[in-house]
């Protein structure tokens, strides 16, 4: 279990929305915008995103990362975002000992930005961009037990006084989420109900809930609720560097009707 670190699996929203069009994720930016106030200051911020994949993980390692507007067919304003926070390259290169030292291969870049993934939830949560920031990418095998194994690598960071988010959306099938819903979407409630037994109920042993999480695609409306598992596998990182129950930290409408959920450990 942890001790000073704080892990929590947010919902970062679609693209910019959150930052350009606050009416309709009203309930999301008020609660990524509460998140600091239940939180002793972090010495550093390590997220782990939806956006970016690589072949095997990748870690932000310049002193000052740029941003990476990875998203098209927005208003001009939504390129116009600045996230000045530093980058903290001595933890990156901890966090690749740590995964070499589980047999796990990674990469330092030192070139890439800070995606949206970060970003957005980032300017909602910590705005003045004064606290040093790190990204983590998944690996595009999407494997789930690989990212459980990553985060149970980087367990060791536990008693530092770390942020670590899993960014990304427990609900991501998109022709859905642009659609929207009037009415509880069942599918939506199914999976919804599923995952947050699987990550809370204490009566749970861990080698059944690593289990279920590894084998998510036996939930009910798995596959309906994530044709491709990018925006869940964030998730499977956190639970592995906690390695225990979490809390529902959040559940709300968040994109047109739909539900989505925060798991914080």
């Amino acid at each position: 279990m942890t001790d000073k670190t704080n892990i929590i699996y947010i919902p970062h929203g679609g693209g910019p929305f959150p930052l350009i069009d606050e009416a309709n994720n009203r309930n999301l930016n008020t609660y990524l915008r509460s998140i600091p106030q239940t939180l002793e200051r972090p010495d550093a911020i390590i997220v782990i995103s939806a956006h970016w994949e690589a072949s095997v993980v990748s870690i932000t390692a310049a002193a000052n990362p740029p941003l990476l507007f990875d998203y098209y067919g927005f208003p001009p304003e939504a390129y116009e975002f600045e996230y000045p926070a530093p980058g903290h390259p001595k933890l990156a290169g901890r966090i690749a000992e740590l995964l070499a030292k589980a047999g796990i291969e990674s990469k330092l870049d030192d070139q890439r930005g800070l995606d949206h993934g970060v970003f957005v939830p980032m300017l909602l949560m910590y705005p003045q961009a004064d606290i040093p920031c790190i990204q983590i990418s998944l690996c595009d095998s999407l494997d789930a037990g690989l990212h459980v194994s990553i985060g149970e690598a980087l367990s060791a960071l536990s008693s530092e006084n770390i942020l670590i988010l899993g960014s990304g959306f427990s609900f991501h099938n998109m022709p859905a989420l642009i659609r929207g819903q009037t009415d509880d979407d069942p599918k939506n409630l199914a999976f919804e109900q599923w995952l947050a037994q699987t990550c809370c109920d204490g009566s749970l042993s861990e080698e059944n809930r690593k289990q279920r999480l590894v084998n998510w695609e036996q939930a009910p409306s798995a596959r309906y609720c994530h044709p491709r598992e990018e925006h869940l596998l964030p998730l499977q990182v956190c639970y592995g560097i906690a390695g225990g129950p979490a809390v529902l930290d959040y559940q709300n409408a968040t994109v047109n009707n739909i539900v989505s959920s925060a798991y914080r450990w």
